[in-house]
């Protein structure tokens, strides 16, 4: 007969054995497993890589202001455990350039130091429980986590990877070597950001990688992106995949339009109107492969849509503006989509409040490419009527559609829309200064005064005196009104600073 000690000693050999095989268990079906083999440090087992884990939607910032820092975010962003780690010091580019190359070829965090932080790193290789560190360069830690070299993982057996590999945008690779190597190590995909870009709904190679990558993590890696208002929904737009045919999403940034300007049907009311949509866009197509060899920026044709009309007569609702059906603008929008070039729907409200009337066309300001402008010249308080006095708006109703606007984006996961402001006198905008610009609007203020061109030029550089660095400029030509109107090269030549949106009327 066996022994009360032999059963219990087999029952407790059990008992290890199934809380073990639990355990690893759980790890293989979360997906964290990053490598199953271990190496051994006398009778201890090394502990096993793991990666962080993450949702398919998450975005994760790592925009700490020191190198250090980024790279200490990023090992957590990306590892649960590892066996070791590479570190350098961060005023040493051959040496992080060296720790970068070690820590990717051992599948572990690369980290830097700096004089303020060695105890943050040291920190950082007691959290992931490291046995063993290789330094490259002056590195002094205090630590008792043992300093050699990395085992060289490459030619290893393919290392276990987490079932939905993250993305990482890098805003400088060099800035930020440490946390490109420890992203490389986990396996994810990294791509860059052009030079100077920070935003990346303005990256078109930056666009196309999430969209391509949808379903996966994403990581915001440099101090550039401190200044990201809203990082879940510029990648949430990115992964819809929806650019501007120069790339990117942002619409003003690196694009100039030239844009056809009026009513459906209505010559009168400008040239947009004077042929059906087909017609339209090709005409739109030419007028702007007039501007390609005179513009610094790429040029995109455009149409500018008068969605309600200002009215003589009151009409049933007694507003002075005449709105016109979504299925009546329906057909431009089409056309333009199918020709790559975006729709600035035009409000002239007589009576009615903007919001009011934005809120009509939600259905096509919820498409990628709709853009919304507002005339306030056509903006009316409750004893006037149109051509009788120049109308005007406050900034406070204007920020009540800007807000509306974002909230939209927002909300459909759309990429950034233009929100444009009609203006050729001072009072038609009161306190413009006080405006706000969300996130995911660029605001553009359209000089739209016709006649002389003194007389243009003058309203122009008065629209500008103290206006926000921050706004972008429309010029509008006339065909009819401008004495004369200026060609393309002339534009392009004696506006000053170059518009980013030039309407044709």
């Amino acid at each position: 007969m066996r022994s009360r000690t032999d059963r219990a000693t087999r029952t407790a050999i059990t008992a290890r054995r199934r809380t073990a095989r639990l355990a690893a268990a759980g790890l293989v079906a979360a997906g964290l497993v990053l490598s199953a083999a271990a190496c051994t440090d006398g009778d201890r087992p090394s502990p096993v890589a793991t990666l962080a884990a993450a949702s398919a939607d998450s975005v994760t910032v790592v925009d700490q202001q020191s190198a250090s820092e980024r790279s200490i975010r990023a090992s957590r962003a990306f590892f649960a455990s590892a066996p070791g780690a590479v570190v350098a010091p961060a005023d040493d580019a051959d040496a992080v350039s060296a720790a970068a190359r070690a820590a990717t070829r051992a599948h572990v965090p690369a980290l830097v130091t700096d004089e303020g932080n060695r105890s943050a790193v040291t920190d950082e290789l007691a959290r992931l429980g490291a046995r063993w560190y290789q330094a490259e360069g002056d590195v002094r830690l205090d630590t008792d986590v043992e300093r050699r070299q990395a085992q060289d993982a490459t030619g290893a057996p393919e290392a276990t990877r987490a079932s939905r590999p993250a993305t990482v945008v890098v805003a400088d690779r060099t800035a930020d070597a440490a946390g490109v190597a420890t992203a490389r190590a986990a396996g994810a995909t990294v791509v860059a950001m052009p030079d100077g870009v920070t935003d990346p709904a303005a990256a078109g190679e930056v666009v196309s990688a999430l969209h391509d990558r949808a379903g996966h993590p994403t990581v915001l890696l440099g101090s550039a992106f401190a200044g990201l208002p809203d990082p879940a929904w510029t990648v949430r737009a990115a992964v819809g995949g929806w650019q501007l045919p120069h790339g990117g999403q942002r619409p003003f940034d690196g694009h100039r339009y030239v844009a056809l300007y009026g009513a459906p049907g209505t010559p009168a009311l400008g040239v947009l109107g004077e042929q059906g949509p087909a017609a339209t866009v090709r005409r739109a197509e030419d007028l702007a492969h007039r501007y390609d060899d005179v513009s610094d920026t790429p040029v995109t044709p455009a149409l500018e849509v008068i969605a309600t009309v200002a009215a003589g007569s009151p009409g049933a609702d007694g507003d002075y503006s005449s709105e016109l059906s979504v299925d009546t603008l329906r057909p431009y929008v089409d056309a333009a989509r199918g020709a790559g070039m975006p729709v600035i729907l035009d409000l002239q409200p007589g009576r009615a409040d903007f919001l009011d009337q934005a809120e009509r066309y939600r259905s096509l300001l919820a498409e990628p490419g709709v853009w919304l402008a507002l005339d306030p010249e056509w903006r009316l308080g409750h004893d006037q009527v149109p051509l009788q006095q120049i109308g005007s708006v406050r900034a406070s109703e204007v920020d009540r559609v800007s807000a509306w606007l974002a909230d939209l984006v927002r909300e459909e996961g759309l990429p950034p829309k233009a929100l444009v402001l009609h203006q050729f006198r001072s009072s038609m905008v009161q306190d413009r200064s006080s405006l706000t610009e969300p996130p995911e609007l660029d605001l553009l203020v359209h000089v739209d005064g016709q006649g002389s061109q003194p007389e243009k030029q003058a309203t122009w550089t008065a629209l500008h005196d103290e206006a926000s660095p921050d706004l972008h400029w429309g010029w509008k030509n006339f065909f009819d009104e401008d004495r004369p109107m200026l060609t393309p090269e002339q534009t392009m030549a004696e506006v000053h600073p170059s518009p980013s949106l030039i309407t044709y009327q």
